[in-house]
């Protein structure tokens, strides 16, 4: 049986992909990884298809026909990696914002200390954030506080998108009911996740702001997550 795939979901990431997927590859204990790519008009899911060639049964790709949001990327990716047998599936970036080298602590976390799901944590102790500005850290700060008052969750990055889950907690959740597809999406997860009575572990990485390619964050992404922490604790449809 297959143990470890990553996820990661690409638009228009033709600067990043290639080193991304290679240092991955590089990692040991061994990474599969599955690319989502939404149709990214730069060319990224050629570059993925070159790496499958290149790495047969370790790179593999998800082809969609347009930006159908981080969220439902994700939800595609859970299924597929239930379908083929993983043990342990892990959420990642594209950009270096998060380095490829945690995310053998992110399994470990998991598969030796006992965390049902481990999430990479800007906000524990040993947590850092590089090359932000001071204002886009407050907002980030103060998002996850909210968060945390509203949902009284127990996570202190909970818009942290560098996750492993066992398959366990895949297993256990209803995918298809999963209704966010923005920062709210890695919030409802997390919500989802506490409620079912997993155990979730932080580990504390370094949040590297990406140095190649264009950021997909917008201001439509932060309403969603402002209204829709209201709504995951007052609407009743999580349970």
């Amino acid at each position: 049986m297959p143990e470890r795939l990553v996820i990661i979901p690409t638009y228009n990431e033709k600067e990043n992909i290639r080193e991304i997927i290679a240092h991955v590859l590089g990692l040991q204990p061994a990474f599969d990884l599955l690319i989502v790519d939404d149709g990214s008009p730069d060319g990224t899911a050629s570059l993925v298809k070159e790496m499958q060639a290149a790495h047969p049964g370790r790179v593999h790709l998800i082809e969609r026909a347009g930006k159908l949001g981080l969220g439902t990327a994700y939800i595609a990716g859970f299924k597929w990696a239930l379908e083929h047998g993983y043990g342990f599936i892990f959420e990642m970036d594209a950009d270096f914002s998060h380095n490829p080298d945690d995310l053998v602590r992110l399994y470990t976390a998991c598969a030796e200390q006992g965390g049902d799901m481990s999430v990479g944590s800007r906000y524990v102790k040993g947590g850092h954030v590089k090359d932000w500005s001071w204002d886009r850290i407050l907002l980030s700060y103060f998002a996850s506080l909210y968060v945390r008052a509203i949902l009284w969750i127990g996570v202190r990055d909970t818009t942290a998108g560098f996750v492993c889950y066992t398959r366990r907690v895949l297993e256990a959740l209803p995918l298809e009911h999963v209704r966010f597809i923005g920062y709210a999406f890695q919030i409802e997860m997390k919500y989802r996740v506490r409620r079912k009575g997993f155990r979730i572990v932080e580990v504390p990485i370094t949040f590297i702001d990406r140095e190649k390619g264009t950021s997909k964050m917008n201001s439509s992404i932060f309403r969603e997550a402002i209204i829709g922490v209201l709504q995951m604790r007052f609407g009743g449809w999580i349970n």
